[in-house]
């Protein structure tokens, strides 16, 4: 009975974590077309904590990339090194620009995350070392990326603001790591694997289509 009942809450977390990642890239997907200003005038830790949250969310680019590490570090030895590398060099890449250190085509570099994270679904597993220097450079750009999106903002709504984006790459990395693990494990005949295959071919559509925007 309490195997049973363990089971019945595993599913029912997996799915809220699926439902979770759904409602995310719904929300990224309207972001992305109805547009919002890449640039936010913060004056308050609020809207700094608000925007840190949003951020790598309403940038479907972005999204994919998160999602897709997360995907990437399910059933992989020392899995919660390689999300925490990207969540962290996120971090960096944040910090970096605070000191006015350039970082060249950002907005490139996500794209082309984007669409090799997107190949690694497809193709197999590369070792977890290898992932996570991947992941950490992918980060290292998003997290630059984001501190370009701040305007004037003053150090606590800037802390603020760190805090919101790490909390949501941080809760979207594991929840993707989670219904990974999940598809691994319930995974039958390959029907499911075939699911991580069109979401790998998803995400390296997405992420041509921003690298055709960005080279525009």
């Amino acid at each position: 009975m309490l195997k049973i009942g363990l089971s019945e809450s595993s599913s029912k977390l997996q799915h809220r974590h699926l439902g979770a990642i759904a409602s995310l890239i719904l929300i990224s997907l309207l972001c992305s077309w109805n547009g919002l200003p890449s640039h936010h005038a913060i004056s308050n830790s609020w809207e700094g904590f608000l925007w840190g949250m949003a951020d790598p969310v309403i940038g479907l680019d972005r999204l994919a990339s998160v999602v897709a590490i997360g995907l990437l570090s399910a059933g992989v030895v020392r899995s919660t090194l390689i999300a925490a590398s990207f969540v962290l060099a996120a971090i960096l890449g944040m910090v970096i620009h605070l000191f006015w250190v350039n970082l060249p085509s950002m907005e490139i570099a996500i794209a082309f995350s984007s669409i090799f994270f997107g190949g690694m679904l497809v193709l197999p597993r590369l070792h977890w070392l290898v992932l996570a220097l991947l992941g950490a450079m992918a980060g290292l750009f998003q997290g630059y990326d984001n501190g370009l999106s701040i305007i004037e903002a003053g150090m606590i709504p800037l802390l603020a603001y760190i805090l919101g984006v790490t909390l949501t790459q941080y809760a979207v990395v594991m929840s993707a790591r989670e219904i990974g693990n999940a598809i691994a494990h319930i995974n039958k005949n390959g029907v499911l694997s075939k699911v991580i295959i069109l979401v790998g071919f998803a995400f390296c559509a997405i992420g041509i289509v921003f690298l055709q925007r960005s080279l525009a």
